[in-house]
């Protein structure tokens, strides 16, 4: 199906479109492994989708680019395929979930395609795109389950191996599987000993249960903030590549993905989207074989919307301990607020807001019931502050 051949011509095709992105030290993000990050966020549109677009609509004959061009994309497919479309003077027309960011959308309008919002998510775009296909024989771009796209996401596998010759392992971000498939062949048919991971979004695992089957699974749902990875069912071809080349595929929580976006952004100033940042958060919570490792985590796109941005902010302060919420029930007399906000300033603590209430069904009679809202260093720091509300005779609820 795919010669590495190809993956070189890919990479002279887009030699002159596509950014060669940096390979960026990250020492803070894991104390076991020597962790790296490949900012294909900092590539044009901001994702590595430009390069398996841009390849596919390049190798299209000249009858095929005349009738235009269609796909079906969560958002980042839609930029590249209508940035490809631009630049060789066609018509493009996207389909994408009537739930993709704002900012995706508008982004993918400012290129010049025309745009056709679906209810649902990817697999309902995805069938409207083939209806469409067949109303007015536009050629079809497929986001990952096509040789052509899956050579153009590969070339990343071939500036991994040239700046970074002697790594050990590669992390990469799955949603159908086309990044994946392309990396993991690239650098596998050039360096098999190196090591290729795969992660998924627990509300979207479809590679991850597929190969654990042995066949394609197709998931009746899927729900993360992880939206570029948010895909019912992988490729036939993305399934098989990724059951050759792959070594493992794991998953993490929207949690663990908004503390990673969290730390991306105040360790690295860098700024990801969710599906961007499963790589790393993967390698920061454990869930990989890579201690002592000189590892890259593929930062795979930066797409995220501000209103988003901001919610995953507030839950992965969340997640790694900076804000916390106590619940505390008291004694109601003179006093006994003063002496935990006291104890709270003691250990360190920050009090953002306190919730005040009498009327509680589970405190006593005479009792009431405070939330304390606090900025806090870690978890450890958490279990500090709780210890010594105990210790002082509180009873903590939460």
């Amino acid at each position: 199906m795919l010669e590495i051949s190809e993956i070189f011509n890919a990479a002279a095709v887009l030699k002159e479109v596509a950014r060669k992105t940096a390979i960026i030290p990250a020492p803070k993000l894991s104390s076991e492994a020597d962790i790296y990050l490949k900012s294909e966020n900092l590539q044009l549109t901001g994702s590595f989708k430009l390069r398996g677009a841009y390849y596919k609509i390049s190798q299209l004959s000249d009858e095929e680019k005349a009738r235009g061009v269609i796909a079906c994309s969560a958002g980042n497919h839609a930029q590249g395929v209508a940035l490809g479309a631009k630049h060789n003077g066609i018509k493009a027309v996207i389909c994408l979930p009537a739930g993709a960011p704002i900012s995706k959308v508008e982004a993918t309008k400012s290129y010049g395609a025309e745009v056709v919002l679906v209810p649902g998510v990817y697999d309902d775009a995805y069938a409207r795109a083939l209806e469409l296909q067949k109303e007015h024989g536009y050629s079809f771009v497929h986001p990952f389950d096509d040789p052509k796209v899956i050579a153009g996401q590969g070339t990343i596998g071939l500036e991994i191996l040239e700046e970074m010759p002697d790594v050990e392992a590669v992390i990469v971000p799955i949603g159908g599987g086309g990044l994946i498939s392309g990396v993991a062949f690239a650098i596998k048919c050039l360096r098999p000993d190196v090591k290729v991971y795969g992660v998924q979004s627990t509300g979207a695992p479809s590679m991850a249960a597929s190969l654990k089957e042995g066949k394609l699974c197709h998931l009746n749902d899927v729900h993360t903030i992880a939206d570029g990875i948010a895909v019912k069912e992988p490729g036939v071809n993305t399934f098989e590549m990724c059951n050759k080349y792959v070594d493992e595929v794991v998953t993490v929580t929207d949690d663990e993905i908004a503390a990673a976006i969290l730390a991306l952004i105040e360790q690295q100033k860098i700024v990801a989207e969710g599906a961007g940042a499963v790589s790393v958060a993967a390698a920061m919570f454990g869930k990989l074989p890579i201690k002592g490792k000189k590892v890259i985590c593929l930062v795979s796109g930066g797409n995220i919307d501000v209103n988003t941005l901001s919610r995953v902010i507030t839950r992965g302060l969340s997640k790694s301990g900076r804000n916390y919420t106590f619940i505390i029930d008291l004694a109601d007399k003179p006093g006994q607020l003063s002496g935990v906000c006291s104890i709270v300033g003691s250990t360190g603590g920050n009090i953002i807001s306190v919730t005040h209430e009498r009327i509680n069904s589970s405190s006593d009679i005479n009792g009431c019931t405070i939330r304390l809202e606090l900025e806090t260093r870690d978890s450890e720091h958490v279990d500090e502050i709780r210890r010594a509300l105990t210790e002082a005779g509180h009873k903590v609820l939460n």
